[in-house]
């Protein structure tokens, strides 16, 4: 597809003031954030053959402690089929939930804002691939009227070389951009793709890298004995130009680099990230001259046991992380407050396997799922979502969903909601 410039399109999110509540990890260009308490918890969850209808579904779970139905499942939607449902995102008046599938590429668009109890599937996208030119649609972030969708891998090799694409919030393909393959001063690109995460302030976008299609549809256990398929994860990190569209620098980060996520604190300049691999934390922020720098600034439990750092949530302060590790089950709490030098100050066993981590803005909820890849969980039927509340020392559960036991399948990706405010339209 012909790249197209997208800057006049992008002038208003530039101006865009960062998220003041909600969730900490959305996209800084989103209108309609809840303040104070979600009532809804949106949990995009793949389909188990044997396991209730063994489709992909949008599960919704009440969790809003005045409600009687606090801690339960009130909705579940299924979708045709099962394609490893992984990401969502939010368009950016929340009304719309895009939710992306690994396998066969589809997107599906969900109604969240007319009644987020029941939402309803209102768009299906089918025509990914020819459309945009890559493979597996994994983060979904919001744009004033866009939709930036990164990816994982392309219908060549089905390799991890891959790129980004720009839809309008109809579901039609604006631009696509792939990622650097080339040399940028002294780092060779390498092509790969996993999260995005964009600095208003600065016109900095950063991409971050993992693996391509056939890697992350093959069995775990199969992958770690192939040293050959090992070699093809992604070791670096991309800065863009995001008005541009136009990578500036390339960052060696050995490891696959996943999860990005910007300080929100007001004046920060930096963001850190955390190779799944290598199980090290890197700080991405500007030198004394100005220029970006990615740096080693710790590691996450004992990397020579590959505990795989998967999902992470920063605090809305910018001075705590909260790192889910896969292979211990564990969900640490890392001190930023000195983000040159992260500690960690906590650690506790939350599941025999944990990925997903989401914590609510004012800090004291943190919402945690199993499910990693369809191919990638281990052999274990404890797969959840549990609510903890956080005291500031210790991380209480308050309840847990058995996903299994209400034969749902695997939660994996989640996102807050809340009831529309009285007497103001939410629909188009």
């Amino acid at each position: 597809m012909k790249l197209l410039p997208i800057a006049s399109l992008l002038v208003a999110a530039l101006l865009a003031a960062p998220a003041g509540a909600d969730e900490t990890c959305n996209s800084p260009y989103m209108s309609n954030l809840i303040k104070g308490q979600e009532d809804y918890v949106q949990v995009w969850t793949l389909g188990i053959k044997g396991i209730g209808d063994g489709n992909d579904k949008l599960v919704t779970i009440d969790v809003n402690p005045a409600s009687p139905h606090y801690g339960k499942v009130i909705n579940k939607l299924s979708v045709p089929g099962r394609g490893d449902a992984h990401h969502v995102g939010f368009t950016e008046d929340r009304k719309y939930l895009w939710a992306g599938r690994l396998q066969d590429s589809k997107i599906f668009v969900f109604d969240v804002g007319t009644d987020p109890a029941h939402p309803k599937l209102v768009k299906t996208i089918n025509d990914v691939v020819d459309k945009s030119g890559f493979v597996g649609p994994h983060t979904f972030y919001a744009l004033p009227g866009r939709m930036l969708v990164g990816f994982l891998s392309n219908p060549h090799d089905m390799g991890g070389a891959t790129g980004m694409a720009v839809y309008n919030n109809k579901g039609d393909v604006v631009a696509s951009y792939p990622n650097p393959t080339g040399k940028i001063g002294d780092v060779q690109g390498d092509g790969y793709g996993y999260d995005l995460a964009i600095n208003p302030a600065r016109n900095a976008m950063l991409s971050s890298s993992f693996t391509g299609y056939n890697n992350y549809r093959t069995d775990l256990g199969k992958l770690i004995k192939d040293p050959a398929a090992m070699q093809k994860f992604g070791n670096t990190m991309v800065l863009w130009d995001f008005k541009a569209m136009k990578p500036l620098q390339i960052f060696s980060t050995p490891g696959a680099p996943l999860e990005v996520r910007w300080s929100q604190s007001p004046g920060d300049n930096w963001a850190i990230t955390a190779t799944a691999l290598t199980s090290k934390l890197w700080l991405v922020k500007p030198d004394a001259s100005g220029r970006w720098q990615a740096r080693d600034v710790g590691a996450i439990g004992d990397p020579a046991t590959t505990p795989l750092p998967v999902d992470m949530s920063i605090t809305a302060d910018g001075k705590g992380l909260w790192v889910n590790t896969f292979m211990d089950g564990k969900t640490r709490l890392f001190d930023l407050s000195n983000p040159e030098a992260p500690r960690q100050v906590y650690e506790k066993v939350t599941g025999k396997h944990v990925n997903m981590v989401s914590q609510s803005w004012d800090g004291k909820r943190l919402y945690i799922t199993t499910s990693l890849l369809e191919h990638w969980d281990l052999d274990n039927d404890d797969h959840f979502i549990k609510l903890f509340h956080w005291d500031g020392k210790e991380l209480s559960q308050q309840w847990k969903i058995d996903f299994y036991k209400e034969k749902l399948g695997r939660p994996h990706h989640m996102k807050f909601s809340a009831k529309p405010a009285p007497n103001v339209a939410s629909s188009r």
